[in-house]
């Protein structure tokens, strides 16, 4: 073998044993919002790197609570929870749960994620310290109720066992709209719906209409009060030890796909309500006016504090950025 083939031969080889294969879970199907944004990420980390992606939709490694002690654990590399499953491990993540914070708006949301002091420097300080890279969080959509009969004030919620996520201040969130929340992992949620063990559950419409909610509930309520947020994290060991190349390739692929996220997004929940509709017609859809949801802001006062309460002096200061965040895109 000449010198040159010899050199060559090694690189080859030293190529081949840096490639690694990482893997990544999600709270979604392949298809949801979730599994479309852990497929650009692996797509964009695939055709930069010798790194091989394995993806995991939900379900196939267990509930959330799963898959993030396996991520502590170093099992997986990747995951993508909402902070609705992380708010009893990282307290401070529930501000996103404090009704009628977030707008609406798809650009306004978007450029809201991108510029955050609090979403890009705060909270990846928070999350380390629970051992986990925080590398982007993304908005899914508007949150609705799906019940068996209409909502439009807070009584018509009175003693309706309303699923929610293990999240306290979701807990909060909906005693305070006057239901009786109950937290179920979402396995039980359709079951719980199908038997009247539960008669509410609330989430983005692309999931009301992919995991058929509509199946099991009569009326779809939608309320304004918030927007799904989730966040993609990494094993902080497994990060730390990459290279500053792997590092950056990550944040690069990262940043493609919360930007095609974003663009995906836009007419998502008018279309999925249409798929509902089409699929049962007899569904009832209300959307609340500003009168109508006038009690609902009000409430949500009652679940700022109870955030204030749990989370300190940290949480005050995390609440305060994220206000002044958001001010600087709506305004």
């Amino acid at each position: 073998m000449t010198g040159s083939a010899a050199v060559a031969a090694f690189a080859a080889s030293m190529t081949a044993a840096q490639a690694e294969t990482w893997r990544y879970a999600f709270e979604e199907a392949i298809t949801d919002v979730q599994g479309v944004y852990a497929t650009k990420f692996k797509e964009e980390v695939e055709a930069n790197s010798d790194h091989e992606i394995q993806l995991f939709p939900y379900g196939t490694l267990g509930e959330s609570a799963d898959t993030m002690e396996q991520t502590q654990a170093g099992i997986l590399q990747f995951v993508d929870q909402s902070p609705g499953f992380t708010g009893s491990l990282i307290p401070e993540a529930q501000v996103f749960f404090v009704p009628y914070l977030l707008p609406q708006d798809t650009e306004q949301l978007g450029e809201f994620f991108r510029t955050s002091k609090a979403i890009n420097e705060m909270f990846p300080e928070i999350y380390a310290e629970q051992g986990l890279e925080l590398l982007k969080m993304f908005p899914e959509g508007e949150v609705c109720m799906t019940t068996q009969e209409p909502v439009k004030s807070p009584e018509d919620l009175n003693e309706v066992k309303f699923r929610v996520m293990t999240n306290p201040l979701l807990v909060e969130n909906y005693r305070a709209f006057g239901a009786t929340p109950t937290p179920l992992p979402w396995g039980e949620t359709y079951g719980g719906l199908q038997t009247g063990i539960i008669q509410g559950q609330e989430n983005p419409m692309f999931w009301i209409e992919s995991a058929k909610m509509y199946e099991v509930t009569e009326v779809i309520t939608c309320a304004g009060h918030n927007n799904f947020t989730t966040a993609v994290m990494a094993n902080k060991d497994f990060y730390d030890g990459l290279s500053e190349e792997d590092q950056q390739m990550i944040q690069d692929a990262m940043d493609v796909a919360f930007d095609h996220i974003i663009d995906y997004q836009k007419g998502l929940h008018e279309e999925s309500l249409e798929k509902i509709l089409e699929a049962k017609p007899s569904m009832t859809v209300n959307v609340l006016t500003e009168e109508e949801r006038a009690p609902f802001v009000a409430a949500a006062e009652e679940v700022e504090a109870k955030f204030i309460e749990m989370t300190g002096d940290s949480g005050q200061e995390l609440l305060e950025q994220f206000k002044a965040d958001l001010a600087a895109v709506t305004e």
